[in-house]
This record gives structure tokens, C-alpha cells and sequence, in this order.
């Protein structure tokens, strides 16, 4: 285990410069600056103090000299300044990373519960009117956009029955205790969770039923029957736990998906995280901004899947040897 986490530590150093790298390049042929926003917006029209500002943040340099620039940045864990917030960039993703983790992993173990949950349901009952049932709602929420079902459910569940709020984080003004806190951003929290994790779902679904039905048939599977144990026992103790290495990998993979994806159910249900962040400096030119999102979530996704490599030593034996 020690030698896996050395090594995944070291192959962080190479995916973080490739991100950077390939970042920053399409960054440089993305037409427009900061410089031209403002100059629209008539914040600045006096060329001089263009040329100034281009100088004074390094715009004037080659772009091998920017990249050399922002790599040394980089390892003193300084990811650049931020023109349009007036502030280092490091300040503004720590303060918007906490809403988009929650939401990410929150969307995940949605997915994961409710995903393989459906598809132990569908495969011991295969054949069967569940079983039907299972694939139809997954094929069902895997095509849904997840704009459109994340507005249906707005209209449902807020503006129909007004169970849950609309969108953000917390409700402003709010009055009480840490607990009363608490259970107000877990409110808000649902629908935007619910909504990204319902997507996953349906995946999740379709590869727990055929795993299980996989592993089923496996002669381990028939021993254990054979000594006598309870259906119950062999479902859950030796079918379940071998059924569930692919989604595991799976849950590795989609990481970086549902961060991705966050970005429209954060513009969806108003959730203040990087998804709006990423959007707004993208709008506004703001590259400093983008290439410190890129960078971070390149991280946050390669420290994920090294726990999930972790949970797959937990749940293969064989994967340590």
C-alpha cells in the first residue's frame, strides 16, 4: 500500500504539468483578454493604461515566458492573480471549493446507494416486473438532461409542493444554531444533489445488474449455496461485495465527470461553487481564474480516484498481491 501511494504521488507531478501545460496553450489561442472586456465595457479607454496593465501583468511576454512564469508560481503555490475579484486566485477557489465538493460528493454517494441498491433489485429479481422496472427508470435518467430534470424537479418539489427551496446554498438572513445551519444547507442541498446523482444512477444501475448476474453464476457462488446458507447471506456476503469492484472503478472514472457536470446543475440551482466561477471568468476573460480551476480539479480528482484505489484494496484481496 505504501508503494502504491508513492507512486500515485509521483504521477501527480507529470498529470499536474500536462494540465498546465495543455491548459495554458489553448488558453493562448482563445481569442480576446481581460484587457478587451474591460476596454468593451468601457472600464478603460485610455490605450496608455492598457499598455500599462499588459505589462504590468506579463501579457506583453512571449508565452513560453508566461508558462515558465506561472509553473515557478505553481510550485511556490501561488496559482496567479485575479483582475476581475481584485484578489489571489488561490483566496477565490478555496472560498468556492468546499460547495462544489459537497455537491460532487454528495451526487456520488447518491449514485453509488441508489444506483446499486436498483441494480441488487433488478438481478435477483431478473426477469421479473422490478427488473423491468429498474431498466426502464435508467434508461429513463440517463437520457434526461440535466438541466431539464433538475428544472422539473424545481417546479415539483419547490414550486408545487414547497417541500424544498429553489436554489443557492442557505437561506439569507437565517437566524439559529450550527445544527439549524446544518439542516438548512442539507434543503438546499437535495434537488441539486438528487439531480446530479440521478444521472450516475442509472449507470451505476445498468452495471451492478449485470455484474451481479455475472458473478452469480461463478462456482464460489454455487459452493456457497451448497453448504446451506440463506439466500440473503449468499446475495449480500458473496455475490454483492465481488459485484461491486466495477462500479468502484467506475466511481473513479466518472469523478471527473461530475465535476464537470456540476457546472450546469450549479447554473441550474443558482449553487455557489466553482461550476458559476468557472463560467463567469470564462465570460469575462478572466484566465488566470480558469487555468487555477483546471489545475485544482485535476488535483481534487487524482486525490479521489487514489481513494478509490484505496476502497479497491479493501475489496479485492487479489489486487495486492
Amino acid at each position: 500500500m505504501f508503494r502504491m501511494l508513492l507512486r500515485r504521488l509521483l504521477q501527480l507531478i507529470p498529470l499536474l504539468l500536462g494540465v498546465i501545460v495543455l491548459n495554458f496553450a489553448l488558453i493562448q489561442a482563445a481569442p480576446g483578454s481581460f484587457l478587451d472586456v474591460m476596454t468593451a465595457e468601457q472600464q478603460v479607454s485610455d490605450p496608455a493604461i492598457v499598455e500599462r496593465l499588459r505589462s504590468t501583468y506579463g501579457m506583453d511576454q512571449p508565452p513560453l515566458v508566461q508558462l515558465w512564469r506561472y509553473l515557478v508560481s505553481v510550485v511556490h503555490l501561488d496559482l496567479g492573480f485575479s483582475y476581475r475579484q481584485n484578489a489571489p486566485v488561490m483566496d477565490i477557489i478555496m472560498a468556492q471549493l468546499p460547495a462544489t465538493l459537497l455537491l460532487m460528493l454528495s451526487a456520488i454517494s447518491i449514485a453509488v446507494l441508489v444506483g446499486s441498491a436498483a441494480g441488487v433489485v433488478a438481478a435477483v429479481k431478473v426477469g421479473s416486473g422490478w427488473d423491468s422496472l429498474v431498466s426502464a427508470l435508467a434508461v429513463f435518467f440517463f437520457a434526461a438532461p440535466s438541466f431539464w430534470l433538475g428544472i422539473m424537479l424545481v417546479v415539483l418539489f419547490s414550486v408545487k409542493l414547497g417541500w424544498l427551496p429553489v436554489g443557492g446554498m442557505q437561506t439569507i438572513g437565517l437566524d439559529g444554531g450550527a445544527w439549524i445551519q446544518v439542516v438548512d444547507v442539507l434543503r438546499h442541498l437535495a434537488l441539486p444533489a438528487l439531480t446530479l446523482g440521478l444521472f450516475y444512477a442509472a449507470i451505476y444501475a445498468r452495471v451492478m445488474r449485470a455484474s451481479m448476474l455475472e458473478v452469480a453464476r461463478m462456482d464460489f457462488v454455487r459452493a456457497a449455496r451448497a453448504k446451506g446458507l440463506s439466500g440473503a447471506r449468499v446475495v449480500l456476503a458473496h455475490v454483492l461485495r465481488n459485484a461491486l469492484l466495477p462500479v468502484v472503478t467506475l466511481v473513479g472514472l466518472q469523478l471527473g465527470t461530475a465535476l464537470g457536470g456540476s457546472v450546469v446543475i450549479e447554473a441550474v440551482f443558482s449553487w455557489p461553487g466553482i461550476g458559476s466561477l468557472l463560467f463567469d471568468s470564462v465570460m469575462s476573460r478572466n484566465y488566470p481564474v480558469v487555468l487555477g480551476v483546471m489545475v485544482l480539479s485535476a488535483l481534487v480528482v487524482a486525490v479521489c480516484n487514489l481513494a478509490v484505489d484505496l476502497a479497491y484494496l479493501k475489496l479485492d484481496p487479489r489486487v495486492r498481491l
